[in-house]
């Protein structure tokens, strides 16, 4: 779908360029994009490379799995019917942490691992609750998939890394000064996000 989005969006550039005479504006938009990318990558790749290997040194220490455990009460909360010390649970407060930090790309490999293990615990509840299997159709997203997909979307940072990188490839002034913007709007969509998970978990039960 994507492919597709993005392949109509350059057909309509294109289209557009022909029917008003500004077809070579447009090629020169378009190496010069290429250029910006390959550079922006470049930056990315550095500032993910630092935070990433932050974030390695912290697990290594044991700073993560500390954090993790202090998260307990915050994971019970979110997720009541998550098993306690369930798998799940570090795999979701890890990405939650690196999300904080604004880590979102070293987020990604912890959100999938934790879908997986979420996956995996609503395989075993099925089978151990046939009328579950009949009521509810294979590959449908349980409540704690639901809800870890909405805190990560809804993604409360504390430090917008990637915002920063961003503004500093493209000659901001004042790189950080989004910080407070970013963690009064990640705080206000994150309790959104959680409030309206509670109001679908108490419609479900």
């Amino acid at each position: 779908m994507m492919n597709g989005l993005w392949a109509g969006m350059m057909l309509v550039g294109i289209v557009w360029g022909i029917f008003h005479g500004t077809l070579a504006e447009v090629t020169d938009g378009a190496i010069k994009s290429a250029g910006e990318a390959v550079s922006l990558c470049i930056t990315m790749l550095g500032v993910m490379s630092l935070w990433t290997g932050i974030l390695e040194i912290g697990n290594r220490a044991g700073l993560i799995d500390r954090l993790c455990r202090r998260m307990g009460p915050i994971m019970k909360f979110l997720f009541p019917r998550l098993p306690k010390n369930h798998p799940a649970s570090n795999s979701i407060a890890v990405n939650m942490i690196a999300n904080m930090l604004g880590m979102g790309w070293a987020a990604t490999p912890a959100g999938l691992q934790a879908m997986k293990e979420l996956e995996e615990l609503e395989e075993s509840r099925r089978e151990e609750n046939n009328s579950l299997t009949k009521a509810v159709p294979k590959g449908t997203a349980n409540n704690e998939m639901c809800t870890f997909l909405i805190i990560n979307i809804s993604s409360l940072q504390l430090i917008p890394v990637t915002m920063i990188a961003y503004r500093a490839q493209y000659g901001s002034v004042d790189p950080a000064g989004v910080v407070g913007p970013a963690l009064a709007a990640t705080m206000v969509s994150t309790a959104a996000g959680v409030i309206f998970c509670k109001i679908m978990d108490r419609n479900t039960d």
